[in-house]
């Protein structure tokens, strides 16, 4: 059967050739994406060598916690990291440089591709986020004697059909794995019914919530609160990781709040930066004075348009009330605990299907799911009228990520396990 999936996974990747060349979120890397890399582009020796994937940025941000404490753990290690996204490529590069030796774009799940970045990597570890069970990849690196962990694991309910068909097509990968580190029970029951050995199911939690610590107050605040033209004590809206046809139904909700809060400021964080221009032409559209942060505010703006990379955690520390995207349409939702454990109050759509463990963390602590924008603007005025319940949620939201906490340093220690000692010297792989 595995060699039906190797010759369907070819078939697939000609088929869908045209649209992932040109695709603003895979056009760029292609050489490394069919396995092939530039000469000191991956560093050599250290052990463990450590390769850790993840799709997107909001994957590499949930896998930064364990990069830090693999280091902790293992001076000479290698840590290497892929992504599939130019947007995770430019945040890994550029926010976790410093717990990191190389980033990469992930090979296409295609055999020839695959083996060739395992064999151009030589990593001791592969380390899976999430669903990314790529068949090729894992089959590359079981055959190379790495382990192979899949972490933060999850199988949605309503897909485990399609699982099945595809695992059955595969060969079952999931029994190449050498660990499973599931978010929750029901996923490790998921992952058990679907044919992975129950000896190497663990439950260890979500990684994403070690990432998420109250930063100290202050910190790193001032020059965007000046980029942005905000003076200390304005009250400030933050929509961020909002998505096409929700900007819309912000700025009606604004409008509204104006008219009893006419200093509220409104920051827009569109989930990718590229849609910035369309967000200031439909703020500007509808009437309001708009400023994009990459050009500076000098605080007549009423919109601001947060059009960066990297600042929107930062900027969540500016916030009177959060609103996170994604919610009120199909995407499933964005990241709720990342406003939460900055201490603001966090308010959602009713779509947070790709999210459910982060409600059940924040709801009736500090999160708030609302039905629709009408039931948005009801609950914001309100808050807005009553500081002091604004300030208890957000200290309410803060513990709550507090409490959840420590899944990496589960993670690692149950690695470390796994991995022993380093070797003396391994045939065909540079000395440590």
């Amino acid at each position: 059967m595995r060699l039906l999936y190797v010759v369907l996974s070819w078939v697939a990747f000609l088929l869908l050739a045209p649209v992932l060349l040109l695709h603003r979120k895979t056009r760029a890397g292609l050489l490394e994406r069919f396995g092939f890399y530039r000469p000191g582009s991956i560093p050599e020796g250290g052990w463990p060598r450590i390769w850790l994937h993840g799709a997107s940025a909001g994957d590499l941000q949930a896998l930064a916690p364990m990069m830090r404490r693999f280091r902790e753990r293992y001076p000479e290690c290698r840590i290497l990291v892929s992504t599939i996204t130019n947007t995770g490529f430019l945040m890994a590069r550029e926010r976790l440089r410093a717990d990191l030796d190389a980033v990469l774009y992930a090979p296409w799940d295609l055999w020839g591709a695959t083996r060739r970045a395992v064999r151009a990597l030589h990593p001791d570890l592969l380390v899976l986020e999430y669903t990314e069970l790529w068949p090729n990849l894992i089959h590359a690196a079981h055959a190379a004697d790495a382990r192979v962990v899949l972490t933060n694991g999850r199988f949605a309910p309503e897909r485990l059909g399609a699982y099945r068909v595809l695992l059955a097509l595969a060969g079952n990968p999931l029994r190449e794995l050498d660990l499973l580190l599931m978010r929750e029970d029901e996923e490790a029951e998921r992952a058990l019914s679907l044919g992975a050995p129950l000896e190497r199911v663990w439950v260890t939690g979500n990684t994403k919530f070690d990432g998420l610590g109250l930063a100290p107050a202050g910190v790193g605040e001032d020059g965007l609160r000046q980029a942005l033209g905000l003076l200390s004590g304005t009250r400030v809206l933050i929509a961020g990781s909002t998505h096409e046809g929700e900007e819309e139904l912000l700025l009606s909700v604004y409008r509204r709040l104006l008219a009893a809060h006419p200093e509220l400021k409104l920051v827009l964080a569109p989930r990718y930066i590229d849609r910035s221009g369309r967000v200031v032409a439909l703020a500007e559209a509808a009437g309001f004075r708009v400023a994009r942060r990459s050009e500076g505010a000098d605080g007549a703006a009423q919109v601001l348009v947060l059009d960066t990379i990297g600042e929107l955690a930062q900027a969540y520390r500016l916030a009177t009330l959060v609103f996170v995207g994604g919610s009120f349409t199909s995407r499933g939702g964005q990241n709720i605990l990342e406003p939460a454990a900055q201490g603001k109050p966090v308010l959602f759509g009713p779509n947070m299907g790709n999210f459910s463990d982060s409600v059940q963390v924040l709801l009736g602590r500090g999160g708030i799911q609302v039905a629709d924008a009408e039931h948005l603007q009801t609950l914001m005025a309100d808050l807005l009228a009553r500081p002091e319940t604004c300030a208890q949620l957000g200290e309410l939201a803060a513990q709550a990520v507090r409490q959840v906490s420590g899944a990496s340093q589960r993670n690692v220690d149950l690695v470390a396990r796994m991995l022993g000692q380093p070797p003396r010297r391994l045939p065909g792989r540079p000395a440590p």
